[in-house]
């Protein structure tokens, strides 16, 4: 078997300027701080003699390729990003940076932000806008009823509450 992989379908261009800016952060760190420090452990371990069975400089090696790798991702994805910054015309509909309150048929309330795939962290509460939940989201307006299939079933959510950060 060989190492080929088809190429993954990428996500959409648009990101949130905060999601800008953390990937942005995320590239200085990667190669400011992070790589040199690296490649200074990486040229004191090749100090040491003997290179193939010294683990310092097998994983310093292999850390190496995983930064460089990841910096190229970034620098080619923040090339092709489109920043959101501001709220759209309509603001009682959901779009692209909306928090969107939901409520479900059990009365429990949660809320979502609508952003980029670059960003998206369920523990923050931030959905990929290429998620069936926002897909489903994307369009309507306050009061709407939305369904969603899940694994469970079909779950259906009303929209209390939209919001924009502008």
């Amino acid at each position: 078997m060989g190492r080929y992989r088809p190429p993954r379908k990428r996500g959409s261009k648009y990101i949130t300027p905060q999601g800008e800016q953390a990937l942005r952060d995320e590239l200085h760190r990667l190669w400011k701080e992070e790589r040199p420090q690296v490649t200074q452990a990486v040229h004191e371990a090749a100090k040491n003699g003997d290179r193939s069975e010294n683990g310092d400089y097998i994983y310093g090696k292999k850390r190496l390729r995983e930064i460089d790798s990841r910096v190229r991702f970034l620098g080619k994805r923040l090339e092709e990003l489109e920043v959101v910054d501001r709220a759209p015309a309509d603001l009682n509909e959901v779009f692209f940076g909306a928090w969107v309150t939901l409520e479900d048929a059990a009365g429990e309330e949660k809320r979502w932000r609508i952003v980029g795939p670059d960003e998206f962290n369920i523990a923050q509460g931030k959905l990929s806008m290429d998620s069936p939940m926002a897909r489903a989201l994307l369009g309507k307006a306050l009061d709407d009823e939305v369904q969603v299939k899940t694994p469970e079933g079909v779950q259906q959510y009303y929209i209390t509450a939209i919001t924009y950060d502008v």
